[in-house]
């Protein structure tokens, strides 16, 4: 039961990686597996002094954070970052990160996230006049039009990227950040989605397999206690 309940944990995290397997920025998750022996517990079925009973622990999510494909649009505000940086978003629960690039320009003038997250700058959000042009984003963050530099995107990076969490809405929160020096950003181009969906389509398929056995076989030990029972009873009469 234990097994079933890993599986069905398991189930959830990939139909949520088939669900956003067109998200851009988005990346895959997996689970993490270990046997966890009950230190009481022991099962005297079988003819051997001692036998604990193991069971199965999802320990953990792991976030694959490889980079998915770069998907050229040729929109001036579209970004991809090319290595293991984030954007910095502002939100009113505070500083979050993310690595969807479709970027916007709200009704104020300022850059934004496809939220209408206000996308930071090392000196605070990055402002446009309706008259600017000619929007430019260098590889390594620097943001200018025709009426000149308006600021550099802040990127951030992880020591352990692991101990970053999602926050909603393709934003990640948590972690050390600290300022990004392997990152390089390419404009008018977006990261697709990590996650390949014909590996999570096996891995479903996998999965459902899985938890069906377990069941199976749950079933047939309950027949042949209902049936051991059933016998034993009889022959007591």
């Amino acid at each position: 039961m234990s097994r079933q309940i890993g599986l069905q944990r398991q189930m959830d995290v990939v139909a949520n990686n088939m669900a956003n397997l067109n998200t851009s920025g988005f990346k895959a998750e997996n689970l993490l597996f270990e046997e966890y022996k009950m230190p009481v517990a022991r099962d005297r079925d079988f003819f051997y002094p001692d036998q604990p009973l193991s069971y199965t622990n999802d320990w953990g999510t792991v976030h694959d954070l490889s980079s998915g494909p770069l998907l050229d649009t040729d929109n001036p505000l579209d970004v991809a970052l090319q290595g293991e940086g984030f954007l910095v978003v502002e939100t009113p629960e505070g500083e979050r990160y993310t690595k969807a690039g479709s970027l916007g320009i709200g009704p104020d003038g300022t850059l934004m996230d496809p939220s209408g997250n206000p996308i930071l700058g090392t000196g605070g959000p990055i402002q446009f006049d309706a008259s600017e042009i000619d929007i430019s984003i260098s590889a390594d963050g620097i943001v200018s039009s025709s009426a000149g530099t308006k600021g550099t995107l802040r990127m951030v990076e992880f020591a352990d990227p692991q101990t970053v969490e999602r926050f909603g809405n393709n934003l990640w929160t948590g972690g050390t950040p600290v300022p990004a020096t392997a990152t390089r950003i390419v404009q008018g181009s977006i990261e697709k989605s990590n996650v390949s969906g014909i590996a999570e389509m096996s891995e479903m398929i996998r999965v459902q397999r899985a938890y069906e056995s377990v069941a199976s076989l749950i079933q047939k030990q309950d027949d042949q206690r209902r049936t051991a029972i059933q016998k034993l009873g009889s022959l007591n009469a």
